[in-house]
């Protein structure tokens, strides 16, 4: 093998290795992140641009059980826990849980109010409906949390290639025996 090959291959295993380590943390923390910020926005009448149709999705979800007042402060508590878990990476089960509900309310404008987050249904969002289909990116970062809290978790072993690939990835999920 030329030895720029050899050159590339070794950064390419350091660099695979470092993301096995440390993405895992880096998307966790970071999406608590998020959850805490758009969360405590919800604290602050007028802050939040999603406190709106939020409000209105939840009183509909809710068949107006909830007084008004009371749905941006419940909100908002709900996603600063959620973040807030993330960050600290305690009571992943519950958090993601949480998150899982709070997805279904997330996601439900689409289908109770398709005009206001679609100029064109379905093919042209708003900022809002925009807004609202990024939560797809959200789940499947929740679902690869959620496969590490039984012991799941990214390593690096070399020479592990999946079948077929003609790759030779450092990295693959492994799920641990807890």
């Amino acid at each position: 093998m030329p030895a720029r090959f050899t050159l590339y291959d070794a950064v390419d295993r350091r660099i695979t290795s470092f993301l096995a380590r440390h993405g895992l943390t880096f998307l966790r923390v970071g999406l608590g992140f998020m959850y805490v910020w758009f969360g405590a926005l919800k604290f602050f009448p007028g802050l939040s641009p999603a406190q709106e149709i939020a409000t209105r999705t939840m009183d509909r979800l809710t068949l107006g059980l909830i007084p008004d007042p009371a749905m941006m402060p419940i909100l908002a508590t709900w996603e600063t826990l959620i973040g807030l878990g993330l960050i600290f990476g305690v009571y992943l089960r519950a958090t993601i849980l949480l998150l899982a509900v709070q997805m279904v309310g997330a996601v439900s404008p689409l289908v109770l109010f398709p005009t206001e987050v679609f100029t064109r249904v379905p093919f042209a969002p708003t900022i809002e409906g925009q807004y609202i289909i990024k939560n797809i990116v959200v789940i499947g970062a929740a679902m690869v949390i959620g496969a590490t809290v039984r012991g799941g978790r990214l390593v690096a072993e070399p020479g592990k290639d999946p079948p077929g690939s003609g790759l030779t990835p450092d990295a693959s999920f492994v799920q641990g025996s807890a």
